[in-house]
This record gives C-alpha cells, structure tokens and sequence, in this order.
C-alpha cells in the first residue's frame, strides 16, 4: 500500500502543472516562476521540489515517463500524473478552498511578544513595515493586469493575486491604524506595569 500523502503547497502545485501534460522538474519550476505562481508557493529552493516529487512518485500520485539527455543539461526525468493523483488533486483542492486553516505566520507570532520592545521600537519597526506593504501592494496593481500583450487573461487566472492584494491592503491598513495609537498614545506599555501584570498572574 502506497504511503499516505500530507496535502502542502508545492504538491498540490506538481499535480496541477502534471494535469496539462508531462513535465521534467526544471520545466515544473520554470512554469510555477513564469506564471507568478511562486507569490503563493515556495520553489526557491530546487532540493524542496524534487524531495516533493519524489514522494509523490513514492505514494502513487505522479510516475516517471522517461528521461531526457542532453550534454548541454543534467539528466532530466518527465513526471506525468496517474489516475489517482487526479482523484488526490481534487480531494485536495476542494478541502483547501473549503476548510479555513490556521498556518502559523510568523507575523502574527511576533506581534504576541510585541511586548517585549519598547512602544518607540515598534513604531519605527511597524513604519518600516508599513513602507514595504505599500510597495507590495502597488506590485500586485501591477500583477492584476488582465492583458498581456494585447491577450484578455480570464479572471480566473488571477484570483489568487486578487486574494494577496485584499489581504496585503487589509494588513496596510491595521499597520496604519497601529501606528495612529502608538502616535496618539492610546497604545503603549511600558516594562514595569508588564512585569506588575505577570506578578498579579503568579500570585
């Protein structure tokens, strides 16, 4: 019996690319890059994409159909995807649309030690912050261009940027109303009432 498959990101993107037709890993990242695809799916490091494709041949989902040689390049082995990585890849997709997850983002982590700076700290830190979110968000106006090169792109091929651009503006916006309270002072802290607060806990 074939082992069972933990649903992840790059997976469910090496059964998607596999459903147009054979694919050799180089040709896998190259399409997840050109598509912007790699705004939603780490493919920065190449030894994550074979280590995935790998255990997807191992549990049944993709197979080997060949392999290329060419001096000019490594050897290259085509991946295609079987029957059930079909089946796999619709379970999947349907359970990722349908089921809110909670993935552990390192920012929401950091903001529940925010205590641990000093109010003036954080202002530069979430001012910094605030810069970058601009900047990502005028990328993604970008991004959401329809046409290329007089070609209409239908709206489904962007709704994943459209899903980046909703939730990068609606963390633009909380930054700014974060840096109006510590402007105001209607947020602040200081470390003794911290430590005043954590002997009331241990009392």
């Amino acid at each position: 019996m074939p082992p069972q498959f933990r649903p992840s990101p790059l997976a469910l993107a090496v059964l998607g690319l596999l459903e147009a037709g054979p694919l050799h890993p180089y040709g896998m990242q190259r399409l997840i890059k050109q598509w912007g695809k790699d705004q939603v799916i780490n493919v920065g490091q190449r030894t994550s994409l074979y280590r995935t494709i790998a255990r997807l041949e191992q549990a049944g989902l993709i197979a080997a159909v060949g392999t290329d040689r060419d001096e000019r390049y490594p050897e290259r082995t085509t991946y295609e995807v079987t029957d059930t990585g079909r089946v796999t890849t619709r379970l999947w997709l349907a359970e990722m649309v349908a089921t809110p997850r909670n993935e552990f983002p390192e920012f929401p982590a950091a903001l529940s030690f925010l205590m641990l700076l000093s109010p003036d700290e954080v202002r530069l830190l979430l001012a910094e912050r605030r810069q970058s979110l601009t900047q990502r968000l005028a990328e993604l106006d970008v991004d959401l261009a329809t046409e290329i090169e007089g070609y209409q792109l239908p709206r489904v091929t962007l709704v994943e940027t459209e899903y980046l651009r909703a939730v990068t503006d609606a963390e633009l916006r909380w930054t700014t109303e974060i840096l109006a309270a510590l402007d105001d002072g209607s947020l602040t802290w200081s470390r003794e009432e911290l430590e005043a607060l954590a002997a009331i806990d241990q009392s």
